[in-house]
């Protein structure tokens, strides 16, 4: 164990003992992530290459002997804990705690599929930013599944617990997501990035561990909510490009996946705006993930930095989810030696940009992690934070 996840299961454990008294029972993880490329492909059928990161939504907690969760977690300093409180016999959206709502969905998803699970009192405790588009949602999904899991002695496939996660995302929360999240904040493996076909769920381990090579995430300091917001939209938009599509190229396509990039240019002319921008992006987004894949194998990675950067020129022009902090972000991680490549990661409409670097020592990326804060603040007057990650390993019960 790290000195810094030893801090934080200590930290854990006393918000959970001055909440409920006495000590937890367990503590499990689940990471965060960072999609490499492949973005609004997940619920499209498509490709991603998504990595776990260094950053996990933690929990702590023990059984009760009734049929109760009582979940906290710290707010702010005027107020050291939200508390929210629910009945496994009767699960309910809590219009107040919202973010209980992303456990109340797994509880409920677990009891569907038949599993004994127990009452039980719960510490959440995460360094994920919240609305920064790096998965803090899937990450409490999967670290509270994983929790019921090594509680209650569940024997679920990881697969199945990452689709049971998105379920309760999709239909408890109300929030239309893909796979990816759930899938890697579960099944990541330390050194590693995740080639998954969101489809047929196929996924494959792939080494990214080259000591030289440095990702850099930089939150922009803007939030973004995604329930209610254009993240909707788009996801309609792609359903009725291939519906369209299907009909212009006379085969069936149930996704934009089925799409190849010629046949889009043979017909795009027929589709109107903005739906043919969208198929655009997705059709050559899954194109990319592909071609990053196969690059990084061979080792050019000249060409996975060349990728990220068209990538983000897609989403900012065809899907239009980028924004000016996105945009400012990527261009001055750009512009730093070393530097491969740069996009926007996650859903979009704020939150974070990906910087990929090759060269420079740990001193270096510091110090260009620290001269790109100075003059993005200066330029945007947000607030930004950066740093850096390896590949990390998916949920797990903490030896502790």
């Amino acid at each position: 164990m790290s000195n810094d996840q030893g801090q934080r299961v200590a930290r854990t454990h006393r918000l959970f003992r001055e909440q409920f008294g006495g000590e937890p029972e367990l503590t499990v993880q689940a990471p965060g992530r960072v999609n490499l490329i492949g973005e609004h492909t997940d619920y499209n059928d498509g490709f991603v290459f998504p990595m776990a990161i260094e950053r996990t939504i933690m929990i702590c907690g023990r059984r009760r002997p009734d049929r109760r969760l009582v979940m906290h977690q710290p707010r702010t300093a005027s107020r050291a804990y939200a508390v929210a409180d629910a009945s496994l016999d009767a699960i309910e959206p809590d219009g107040v705690h919202r973010w209980a709502n992303y456990m109340l969905g797994v509880a409920q998803e677990l009891l569907k599929l038949g599993c004994s699970i127990c009452g039980a009192e719960l510490t959440v405790h995460g360094n994920v930013p919240i609305g920064s588009g790096l998965s803090s949602s899937a990450a409490l999904e999967v670290a509270t599944a994983t929790f019921f899991e090594a509680l209650c002695g569940l024997e679920i496939a990881p697969e199945q617990v990452a689709l049971l996660c998105q379920r309760a995302e999709n239909e408890f929360v109300g929030m239309s997501c893909g796979i990816m999240d759930q899938f890697i904040s579960k099944l990541g493996r330390s050194g590693h990035a995740l080639m998954l076909d969101c489809r047929s769920l196929e996924h494959t381990q792939v080494a990214f561990d080259d000591p030289a090579m440095h990702v850099v995430v930089a939150d922009t300091g803007v939030r973004r909510g995604l329930i209610g917001s254009a993240y909707n939209t788009r996801r309609a938009e792609c359903e009725a490009g291939a519906r369209r599509l299907g009909e212009l190229l006379g085969k069936p396509v149930a996704a934009l996946r089925d799409v190849s990039v010629a046949e889009l240019r043979s017909v795009d002319a027929e589709l109107p705006e903005p739906v043919r921008q969208r198929c655009r992006h997705v059709v050559t987004e899954n194109a990319r993930v592909l071609d990053c894949v196969a690059a990084l194998e061979r080792g050019d990675f000249g060409r996975v930095g060349t990728l990220l950067n068209e990538s983000h020129a897609s989403l900012r022009d065809d899907y239009e989810v980028s924004s000016d902090a996105l945009n400012l972000m990527t261009d001055l991680l750009r512009g730093q030696p070393g530097a491969l490549g740069a996009r926007m990661t996650g859903a979009g409409f704020g939150g974070c940009a990906i910087g990929l670097f090759r060269g420079p020592d740990e001193d270096e990326i510091k110090t260009i992690c620290e001269r790109i804060e100075v003059r993005y603040r200066k330029k945007s007057r947000h607030e930004p934070a950066l740093f850096t990650t390896r590949a990390a390993a998916g949920a797990g019960v903490v030896p502790v």
